[in-house]
């Protein structure tokens, strides 16, 4: 615990106070609880005569330019995918004599089906919010050293191998096995399913840092060469899977993912259950618009019958077909001129001769300060053809 503090300290030092960035991300670089460099800086100790090759592409390509017999691959991730070939190539590393060392919680079942072993993934907590706790690992190298830290405990555990090929080399706190070591040819596989056991916190915990030395013990003390992986614990998804790509087979991949959405669902359910049982609000009942036309044709009826007021009602006949015209065809009323004659006997059909005539009318009689039946009747006309012509 006390080394937890330490970390968290040191890594919030430059930045305000609070937990640092606790991904599992198990790169070299990585200083923060979940990283590797601690693990990458041992391995340098263990094998001081040998520089380490840091390895960025698929273990198919990096097979493809070695030829080695003797030589030890170590790669460390929170998810290892690999695809037919990748799977293949390490078989074919460890048979010529090559010791391959992969620690990860989710190991590709490629790659299982190929060694004829299963494994168990389990989730620490009930959707995350609890199961921290003191938990402990033991390589059976030494039987009797538990290996401890606080965090969520290491559940992880192969639930079957083959038996004539494969030994167990190390269990969790459950006794269940966690590290196996496969022999194929005149090499070893080395497969361990808790990577948290390599990372900075563990390591740093007490002498939690025999582990590392402990999980390497048997593979050979002057390696031909020694590699260590940069590319699979940044990977995410198989390569060139896309077109088997499944949205729920990757979120099951990925215990926060799954988290996530187990709670979206749980929250859907309570939303239909309850929701669902909410009484709507009563619609208004909307008012339907009223037919502007009649009430005009109504109120120039009233004027004619109870006034005969010609101006009047002419002006009001004008004023509603300006109205129209805006709001038709998008056209300002106020300045008429022949582009705004062209304009509108373009965009309403009606022969432009028409439509000059027609507001040769409507300027005579807005001029006029007395009205005729006879003018009166000849504009509303005029007004009707248009109305009739339009398009």
């Amino acid at each position: 615990m006390a080394v937890l503090a330490v970390l968290i300290s040191s890594c919030g030092a430059s930045k305000e106070p609070g937990l640092p960035d606790m991904r599992e991300t198990f790169s070299k670089k990585d200083k923060n609880p979940f990283g590797a460099n601690i693990a990458y800086r041992q391995v340098q100790s263990l094998f001081p005569a040998n520089s380490i090759r840091d390895i960025k592409q698929p273990f198919s390509k990096t097979w493809k330019d070695i030829s080695d017999t003797a030589s030890l691959y170590v790669c460390i991730s929170s998810a290892l995918f690999v695809d037919e070939e990748e799977a293949t190539a390490m078989i074919e590393y460890v048979n010529h004599g090559n010791d391959l060392f992969i620690s990860a919680g989710y190991i590709d079942e490629l790659l299982q089906e190929k060694l004829n072993c299963k494994t168990k993934m389990n989730f620490n907590s009930f959707f995350g919010f609890s199961g921290l706790t003191k938990t402990n690992t033991r390589s059976l190298l030494e039987p009797d050293s538990l290996l401890s830290y606080f965090y969520y405990p290491f559940n992880n555990y192969f639930t079957s191998i083959d038996t004539g090929r494969t030994r167990i080399v190390g269990v969790n706190a459950n006794s269940k096995p966690n590290s196996i070591v496969y022999f194929y040819g005149r090499g070893r596989l080395y497969l361990h399913c808790d990577p948290r056991a390599f990372s900075n916190y563990f390591l740093l915990k007490d002498s939690n840092y025999k582990y590392l030395q402990q999980s390497l013990a048997f593979t050979s003390a002057f390696p031909q060469h020694v590699y260590w992986d940069d590319y699979y614990n940044k990977l995410r998804r198989r390569r060139n899977s896309d077109e088997n790509f499944s949205t729920f087979s990757e979120i099951m991949k990925h215990p926060p993912l799954v988290y996530a959405f187990w709670i979206s669902v749980v929250l859907l359910l309570f939303y239909v259950l309850f929701g669902g049982k909410r009484v709507q609000r009563i619609i208004a009942q909307r008012k339907p618009n009223e037919n502007t036309t009649v009430t005009f044709t109504e109120t120039i009826g009233r004027l004619y019958l109870q006034k005969k007021d010609n101006k009047n009602i002419s002006d009001k006949m004008i004023t509603y077909f300006n109205e129209f015209i805006r709001n038709k065809y998008f056209l300002n009323t106020n300045l008429i001129n022949d582009d705004f004659i062209t304009t509108l006997g373009r965009k309403s059909g009606v022969p432009r001769d028409k439509v000059e005539s027609l507001y040769r009318s409507i300027a005579d009689v807005q001029s006029s300060d007395d009205l005729d039946d006879y003018r009166l009747l000849s504009l509303n006309e005029q007004i009707q053809h248009f109305h009739k012509n339009k398009n």
